[in-house]
This record gives C-alpha cells, structure tokens and sequence, in this order.
C-alpha cells in the first residue's frame, strides 16, 4: 500500500515539475544576413530578428534557442521540428502561407540590384542581356528573378546563402545580384561592401515580396501564434517595438502598414 502511495505521490511530482517547464522557442536563422541576423566580433548573433526574437521570448516568460541554418533549408527544417519558428527575415507570401503559419508582421524592405561601383544596371530584362546575375535560393529575390527574368538573355546563379554571392560578386563572376536593399545597406557600411553600391529601379511584384516580413511557424501551430502575436501586440502598445525598429531604420527597414 505504501508503495502505490509513493508511486502516486512520485507521479504528481514529475507531472508537476514538467508543467512547470519553460517554453522553448528554437528559432532558425541564417547568420549571413545582416542587418536582419548576423555573427558579430565576439561570435554573438546580432540584428533586428535577433532583439525581436529574444524580446518575444521575454514576454512569453520561454527560452529562446538560436539554430544556425542555411536560408533555403528554413521550411524542411520547420516541417521537420528541427526549429519552431523561422526568423530570418521571411517575406509573407501566398505561396510560402501553403507551408507556413505567419505572426504579425514585424517589418517590410525593398529590393534592388547591386553592382560594383561605376557600374549602372537597370532591372529589366532589356538591361541584364547577356549579364550574370547571383540570386540566393529560397529568397524571394530569386523567386523575382526566376519569374521575370528566365530565359530572357541573362544567366541566373544560384547560392546557397548572401555570403557567398557578394564573394562571387567582388571576384567578378557575377555582373550584379539582386539584394535585399536593407541587408545591402549594412553591406555597405563595412570595409568589403564600400567597392559596391544599389543600382536600378527597385523591383516590385507583391505576388513575389508579400507584404512584409515575421516569424514564420509549422501550419496548425495556432496556440504558439496567438501567443506571439500576443507578445507583438504588447511590445507596439509600451514602445519596445518602436524602439527596436527605429534603431534600423538606417537600413531602410520600416513598419508594415495595417
């Protein structure tokens, strides 16, 4: 008799202990993408989805745990609860909410083409005849590129992250790659990105772009949603949200309209 009392006083304890565990929220991130994320000095992720990713996890009371992940393998990672949510600068698309479940959006930014400086290119296919331009996978940059320029005279070249598209940029394989305009901006404030510069129009197709940019997580993970959204809510109603874009509003970033 005393052992089943033990044996069911031990189990409200474990149950008890466990229904006091902590959130964890494993956010993936691709680390070469700044001013959104990024690796500083001292080997500590920084940028905009960083300071948003932790305050949510603040406000939730959970603990946040960043991975590391190459930007076109976020969604199999999601899907494969490797992660939880995706933050990393994602675009809200009708095509990425088949396989994606968005929070509020958090900011929005343009596109545009960047080139070595002294050179001029313009972002239709008339001007990109014969040129190589550097896209990376997964983006909505690349999905522009591949709905409006393929097959029309110029060689699209795949990456698998930014870094290594500004490498082949710089060595000249490439003539130009389309960029973010808030992640080339950051580019360009240090010492390897002062040789280039944003040419061209900026494309717009909202088909491609979305509207903005938030954390994407697994479709039917409502109850997560709710309680960022909720978490979101907050930090625009005490300023924090205000605070933290205005601190890369530099960069080009700015709030999405509602």
């Amino acid at each position: 008799m005393k052992k089943l009392v033990f044996a069911a006083l031990f189990s409200a304890v474990t149950v008890s202990a466990h229904a006091q565990d902590p959130l964890v929220l494993r956010y993936g991130v691709d680390p070469t993408f700044a001013p959104y994320e990024s690796v500083d000095a001292q080997g500590n992720l920084v940028g905009i989805d960083i300071e948003f990713g932790n305050e949510i996890c603040k406000r939730l009371q959970a603990k946040c745990q960043w991975v590391k992940i190459n930007f076109d393998g976020a969604i199999p990672a999601l899907n494969a609860r490797k992660i939880d949510g995706i933050l990393s600068g994602m675009s809200i698309t009708a095509k990425r909410k088949k396989q994606v479940l968005f929070t509020t959006p958090l900011y929005t930014s343009g596109s545009r083409m960047m080139v070595p400086k002294g050179v001029t290119l313009e972002t239709t296919p008339e001007s990109l005849q014969g040129k190589t331009i550097g896209i990376v996978q997964g983006s909505t940059q690349a999905a522009y590129a591949n709905k409006h320029w393929q097959g029309k005279g110029m060689k699209l070249v795949s990456y698998q992250n930014d870094d290594r598209a500004k490498q082949d940029l710089a060595l000249g394989r490439i003539d130009g790659t389309l960029q973010n305009a808030a992640a080339a901006h950051f580019f360009f404030n240090t010492p390897d990105g002062a040789k280039f510069h944003l040419t061209g129009t900026p494309v717009v197709d909202p088909e491609v772009f979305g509207y903005g940019s938030s954390l994407g997580l697994r479709l039917g993970d409502t109850e997560l949603k709710a309680k960022i959204d909720g978490a979101i809510a907050s930090m625009k109603q005490d300023g924090t949200y205000k605070a933290i874009l205005d601190r890369y509003a530099q960069y080009g970033l700015t709030p999405v309209k509602e």
